[in-house]
């Protein structure tokens, strides 16, 4: 088993609850997902989505993480792939979601300015805060278990856009990005012992983005 270091989140409280714990592992295979503020459609525009692929690419490469398969929707995204370094996961996923808010607020309030865009989420044209979900995670990361997880979060990375209605099928989707196919990852992942064997998975268990 690789190095494995757990965020100190879980002795926190948001409103009564128990924050999300963020597990960082060493060659390790991670389903990583996050959702825009109250579900606003923040990439609703290609010019967002641009920025957001910008960024995505640059720090995922500076802190050597190989996407295998990812998603942008309108107001979330997910990703699936393999980590190098455990503790390069945090440093990562604050600079693409620093970046990424501070550039799409940007876009958001220039067009809040000329009228082109009113809402009563957003305050002076900006989206504050920008990544956050219902229990209060910026992000959430998953270490996947074993090849069978490893093929469902693949799968549901692919299908996101079907399943919210964008088109009928993923492949018709430019914002479904495929690095590298399910049998080359999962062979990967074996061959490495990128998989948390052993571990109980019950902490991811339930319903997705």
């Amino acid at each position: 088993m690789g190095y494995t270091r757990k965020s100190s989140g879980h002795d926190r409280a948001h409103q009564g609850e128990p924050h999300f714990q963020h597990w960082y592992r060493d060659n390790q295979a991670y389903f990583i997902t996050a959702r825009c503020h109250e579900r606003f459609p923040a990439f609703a525009s290609e010019a967002a989505k641009v920025i957001f692929w910008r960024q995505f690419e640059k720090y995922t490469a500076a802190h050597h993480f190989e996407p295998w398969a990812t998603s942008l929707i309108d107001n979330h995204y997910h990703a699936i792939g393999y980590l190098h370094r455990g503790d390069d996961l945090a440093p990562m996923m604050r600079k693409i979601h620093g970046s990424v808010a501070k550039l799409v607020n940007d876009q958001l309030e220039s067009e809040y300015k000329t009228g082109g865009l009113k809402s009563p989420r957003l305050v002076n044209g900006r989206l504050s805060p920008f990544w956050h979900d219902s229990k209060s995670k910026t992000y959430f990361d998953g270490c996947l278990r074993d090849d069978k997880q490893g093929r469902a979060a693949y799968r549901y990375v692919l299908i996101q856009p079907v399943r919210h209605g964008v088109c009928e099928q993923w492949e018709d989707y430019p914002h479904t990005r495929i690095r590298v196919d399910i049998e080359q990852a999962m062979r990967f992942a074996r061959a490495r012992g990128a998989f948390l064997e052993g571990v109980k998975y019950r902490r991811y268990e339930g319903g997705g983005t």
